[in-house]
């Protein structure tokens, strides 16, 4: 099994090496602008920014993604009705036109099931190397091993003995200490509240009306309560360092999430009711500032409008049409 892990680490390398020049960059502007050198909050802020910086890179996935989401979203209706069309066979034929019904639906609304999985398979990786990097801080730091892009020994020293409140950021939760121990349970604690209540949200707010029933959003209630359980599991072995990086992103992902039901909602969802009212009173507002009639009022005028066309043209006879004479032989 270590064998497995030290490989699937050693194809990991080039983003650690990156991973390890981003952080050391962000050091020396952090020094550069005024804060100490070595062991200190430079560090900190440079696994802070890393997290930024991650994000930034991959927020056109992400817009992809939100796109991807609204279309699943959308159709759930339609899934529902093949899916109750088919239910109970089994057999090969009835299988396979539902499997191209249900394709079909995708295509005609640029729908893709794995597309909302793209920002978190990119961001997995990244995860992953830079949870090794602070795991090998101190055998870097010892010289038992090789020295990471630029994380030097010297520099894993730094980063081994940066505290953050009471904590280093090579501890995890059973090497940690008292205090340490307790903010480490914070930051934990922090991740998964984070995490339950952007699901939450999303659940409540940005889900079709139609699609709130069924079992698959009996799931999504579910996952939204249990999910974020599973950080109390992975945040205790975790070197504090990652939960760090972790609860950073889980902040900006609810930052995010936030601003993406608020101004894309998907179509149906309460949250869409609520952008046609502001919407609505948005254009009001600024009809009233030109000195435009209001939308109820052009709507009024222009029914009084149809209607006098109506009676106008209801006036005269609506001429037959005539056959053609036909010449005698």
């Amino acid at each position: 099994m270590t064998n497995i892990m030290n490989f699937f680490y050693s194809l990991l390398y080039p983003l650690e090496w990156l991973i390890s020049w981003v952080m050391y960059i962000f050091h020396k502007i952090f020094v550069f602008l005024g804060m100490q050198d070595g062991p200190g909050f430079a560090w900190c802020l440079s696994i802070i920014f890393l997290t930024f910086f991650v994000r930034a890179c991959i927020f056109p996935l992400f817009m992809r993604q939100m796109h991807s989401m609204r279309h699943m979203q959308a159709i759930q209706p339609e899934l529902q009705k093949i899916q109750r069309k088919y239910k109970g066979k089994t057999d090969p034929p009835s299988r396979e036109a539902m499997q191209r019904e249900t394709m079909k639906l995708y295509q005609e609304n640029h729908a893709n099931p794995m597309g909302s999985c793209l920002p978190s398979v990119i961001q997995a990786p990244v995860f992953m190397a830079l949870f090794n990097v602070l795991r090998m801080l101190s055998t870097i730091a010892s010289g038992k091993t090789e020295p990471i892009g630029a994380f030097t020994k010297s520099v894993a020293h730094d980063i081994e003995q940066t505290v953050f409140i009471n904590v280093k950021l090579g501890e995890v939760f059973a090497t940690a200490q008292g205090g340490a121990r307790v903010t480490v349970g914070i930051f934990v604690a922090l991740m998964c509240l984070t995490m339950f209540y952007m699901q939450f949200h999303n659940v409540r707010h940005n889900i079709p009306r139609a699609s709130m029933e069924g079992s698959q959003y009996r799931m999504q209630q579910m996952m939204a309560y249990v999910f974020p359980v599973m950080y109390i599991f992975s945040g205790a072995v975790m070197p504090f360092g990652v939960l760090l990086y972790w609860l950073t992103n889980n902040l900006w992902t609810l930052g995010q999430s936030f601003w993406q039901v608020y101004r894309f909602p998907t179509p149906g969802s309460p949250a869409a009711e609520q952008k046609e009212v502001r919407d609505h009173k948005k254009e009001e507002a600024r009809r009233k500032r030109e000195g435009l009639p209001s939308l109820e009022e052009e709507a009024l005028a222009k029914a009084q409008k149809d209607a006098e066309k109506r009676a106008e043209h209801g006036s005269y006879q609506r001429a037959q049409p005539q056959r053609k004479k036909r010449k005698k032989k």
